[in-house]
């Protein structure tokens, strides 16, 4: 059996890490989400989780919460990705609630100024179970103790208005 020595890396064709995020990928455009795929899933991963979320809501210059825009959990350890706006995920693949209150990708959307938007990508040797959809935050409790690995990309947007 071949052993994992890359390191987990999160990439997308959509946008480089502190680059822009295509305007299809946000409410002004399509409001899909990028496409992104990963390598280098360490040995002993279970699953994976993703979750996206914007910390300099609602302003930039004066933040006040994390906001956010998808939670996806129990990807299998197989999975390399996700094409763009997809809407067909892996079996065994459950989503967490967005601060939207929904279960789908919800795209940068900022009020004010420019955010950045963290596709954070984490290996867990352990599946997670909930009664009902977690928040991000719930997701984060449960996966103490369970991160084999994580990585990032950052994307940027402001809106055009």
């Amino acid at each position: 059996m071949a052993t994992t020595s890359a390191e987990l890396v999160i990439t997308s064709k959509a946008f480089k890490n502190q680059e822009e995020i295509p305007r299809i990928n946000t409410c002004e455009g399509a409001n899909i989400s990028p496409e992104i795929s990963w390598v280098g899933v360490p040995d002993g991963t279970k699953v994976l989780a993703l979750i996206v979320d914007d910390p300099d809501a609602p302003d930039p210059a004066k933040p006040e919460k994390i906001f956010t825009h998808w939670v996806v959990y129990n990807i299998p350890k197989t999975a390399k990705g996700f094409s763009e706006g997809t809407k067909s995920f892996p079996n065994g693949t459950q989503h967490g609630r967005n601060d939207y209150g929904k279960k789908d990708y919800a795209g940068p959307c900022p009020p004010i100024g420019k955010h950045r938007y963290f596709f954070k990508l984490y290996a867990l040797d352990s599946e997670f179970h909930f009664i009902a959809p977690p928040t991000s935050a719930d997701l984060q409790k449960a996966m103490v103790g369970h991160i084999l690995g994580q990585t990032e990309i950052v994307g940027l947007y402001k809106k055009n208005n």
